[in-house]
């Protein structure tokens, strides 16, 4: 079992709570208008349950649960043959994790479908050669992949038999609330078949990719070799997938929410993998304090504050700074909305968005593209050093003029004009909004600042608030953050 967590703190931008996090080895929302009991309609992998779910009315039978749902369970075991050249006991030794050696992996899993169709996490089967699939009864099968979507950790597997397979009737993760109780079945540590409970801790919450996440967090004891199992209701429905814990603590663990598996679900069968819809901007959502920096009309939309060359939004003329309100006839009330409703879109579609720029609203059709996959961190920016002896200004920072060499060896667009940032004070306003040494502001409050001399000029004409463009090198990405200054030069 690769017991290795997962990179996390590679991750650039995300919160600090996420450098805890660990993949369980051994990342769309509904559609708009649509209901669980719809999409199961219209898919032919969803079926009902051999019986009936479990009342929840007066009071919480979690061993009624477990009997009904186990049979529905399986162990996955996933063999990889690496590059299958000759070892010796010494060369394993000094050399336990390498990824070209051959290693096993285990995870959960659960049939939703009779004739043999199982989910699990890409993760527990992601490079494998062999995939194993156990039952409670005793039965092993060899399963063949069926489908991937990588960008929310989910695969369709398929193993085959005369006789029907027991099934887990799915719920709706949609009616979820926090504090209610939920269970948990699964093959942690190699103890297969271990049922927990808990309680709903969170919903929606963010872990590896803000576009795409809303795990639901429960203090249902899960481990490693759980990922890839059911968390039940106390119905009886399986309204997540276990995926993902904290490393610093037992008792938080993470599922992926059912509905946005079963949305992705029908392209799994039948093409073997999802697209999403994208239109190839960088947006961010409104609080006051940028809407006071950036002189915002609106209190609420998606605000976009970068526009990719040749992409769906540049084609169909959106700005940066432009706010998108609506999606076809769907209001757009944070950032997180139009992520969703474009995401649940296919490439290809056309959507009209209504959008706010400065004080006038317009309507602008874009035709969607195919959301692309995440790319590899090009280099470090561990390498830049402070200017000795300079004040961090109010904002809590140093920042000095980009020279090509710098970008050259980060293989930086032309496209990117700013200042380097060389550092940051550990107690300051710009650490607070998570800005780092390596980064670049391009603009402050709209004004862009490819110099540092233009840096200053910008911040000198802050009022109250500061909206900063960053541009991250590792992951290639620009985002807004709002500061409030220490003081006013």
């Amino acid at each position: 079992m690769n017991r290795l967590a997962w990179p996390i703190a590679a991750l650039a931008g995300t919160v600090g709570f996420l450098l805890a996090l660990v993949v369980l080895r051994t990342g769309s929302s509904p559609a708009p208008g649509s209901s669980p009991s719809a999409r199961a309609a219209s898919s032919p992998l969803v079926v009902q349950a051999t019986s009936d779910p479990v009342p929840a009315a007066s009071g919480v039978d979690f061993a009624a649960v477990a009997r009904r749902v186990n049979a529905a369970v399986v162990n996955i075991d996933a063999a990889t043959r690496g590059d299958n050249r000759p070892r010796s006991p010494q060369w394993r030794r000094e050399f336990p994790d390498d990824p070209s050696a051959p290693h096993d992996g285990t995870g959960s899993g659960f049939f939703i479908d009779p004739t043999g169709f199982i989910l699990t996490n890409f993760h527990v089967i992601d490079g494998a050669d062999r995939i194993t699939v156990s039952l409670t009864d005793g039965r092993v099968f060899t399963a063949a992949v069926a489908g991937v979507d990588p960008a929310l950790d989910v695969a369709l597997l398929k193993v085959a038999s005369s006789r029907p397979f027991p099934t887990a009737l799915l719920g709706d993760s949609g009616r979820l609330q926090v504090g209610q109780w939920v269970c948990a079945i699964g093959n942690p540590l190699g103890y297969v078949h271990s049922v927990t409970v808990g309680v709903v801790s969170f919903l929606g919450r963010k872990l590896f990719d803000e576009t795409l996440d809303a795990y639901i967090q429960t203090d249902a004891a899960i481990s490693l070799g759980n990922s890839g199992g059911p968390l039940i209701d106390a119905g009886g429905r399986i309204i997540g997938i276990t995926t993902a814990i904290s490393s610093q603590a037992a008792n938080i663990g993470f599922a992926i929410p059912i509905n946005q598996v079963l949305n992705v679900l029908p392209q799994l069968r039948e093409r073997g993998r999802v697209s999403r819809g994208d239109i190839g901007v960088g947006l961010t959502r409104i609080t006051p304090e940028l809407q006071s920096a950036l002189a915002l009309n609106v209190d609420r939309g998606a605000l976009v504050h970068a526009v990719g060359a040749d992409s769906p939004a540049e084609r169909a003329g959106l700005h940066p700074y432009d706010v998108v309100v609506a999606a076809g006839d769907e209001p757009v009330q944070t950032d997180e909305d139009l992520l969703r409703q474009i995401a649940a879109r296919a490439p290809g579609t056309l959507v009209s968005l209504r959008v706010v720029r400065d004080t006038a609203t317009s309507t602008i059709v874009v035709k969607l593209g195919d959301r692309p996959g995440r790319t590899r961190a090009r280099a470090s920016a561990s390498s830049i050093q402070p200017a000795a002896g300079r004040d961090q200004g109010p904002l809590g920072l140093q920042v000095r003029d980009l020279d090509p060499a710098w970008g050259l060896r980060r293989s930086l667009p032309d496209t990117i004009q700013g200042v380097i940032v060389v550092d940051v004070d550990a107690a300051g306003p710009a650490r607070q909004a998570r800005i780092r040494p390596g980064q670049l502001v391009l603009e402050i409050n709209r004004r862009p600042t490819p110099t540092a001399a233009q840096f200053q000029n910008a911040l000198a004409r802050v009022n109250r608030a500061a909206a900063l463009l960053i541009y991250d090198p590792i992951t290639e990405q620009r985002y807004l953050v709002t500061i409030l200054p220490d003081r006013h030069e």
